[in-house]
């Protein structure tokens, strides 16, 4: 489905965009890109993208990476801290990364030896939700796409989208947080169908 193809698109382009800074060749393919012309309902996500495509023709790529570090890694402690269960709970986040790692195992995905973050990277679980996109828009994958999406998701991108918009150090990745929070907010109303 088209739908799905554009979904399991936008979730792979902001996890690679939270997983590390963009080289050149992004930063191309997202200034170039169709213009998003929506209804009233998803004006909020066209406006998003749109200011999206405008923030990456005027980055340069050694810039963003540097934006990238200095906002998700940083020197010490990061400024965005780019971990879903931060925003989830001020104790047990282990516990919700024990709770994360078992769905994990469960849909036959684990972490790779050479990644180092844990499973609760926001990059890591987009990735996952365009995997479960990949698996097909039957009831049973809607399902599983709904239930992975409120259980890690839901509650914590608010949180940090929030922060991405008051680090003093985002520019670009302002753009960024602002299009990440208007597709998930479209994500979460859409799953809520289901």
């Amino acid at each position: 489905m088209p739908e799905d193809q554009a979904r399991a698109g936008y979730y792979a382009l902001l996890a690679r965009l939270f997983y590390a800074g963009p080289d050149s060749q992004l930063l191309n393919a997202i200034a170039n890109a169709d213009e998003m012309v929506a209804g009233a309902e998803q004006s909020a996500l066209a406006g998003a993208w749109n200011a999206l495509a405008v923030a990456a023709r005027a980055m340069d790529a050694e810039a963003a990476r540097l934006e990238y570090d200095e906002l998700f890694v940083g020197t010490g402690k990061a400024e965005v801290t780019p971990h879903a269960s931060y925003y989830l709970a001020e104790t047990g986040r282990e516990m919700i990364l024990v709770r994360l790692r078992g769905e994990l195992a469960g849909l036959g995905l684990s972490r790779t030896e050479s990644v180092h973050e844990p499973e609760d990277h926001m990059a890591g679980l987009l990735d996952v939700m365009r995997h479960l996109i990949s698996l097909g828009s039957g009831d049973a994958a809607l399902q599983k796409q709904q239930g992975f999406f409120d259980r890690h998701i839901a509650r914590s991108y608010p949180g940090f989208c929030s922060a991405i918009s008051a680090a003093g150090k985002a520019n670009f990745y302002k753009s960024v947080g602002i299009f990440a929070e208007a597709f998930l907010a479209v994500e979460s109303e859409a799953l809520k169908v289901f």
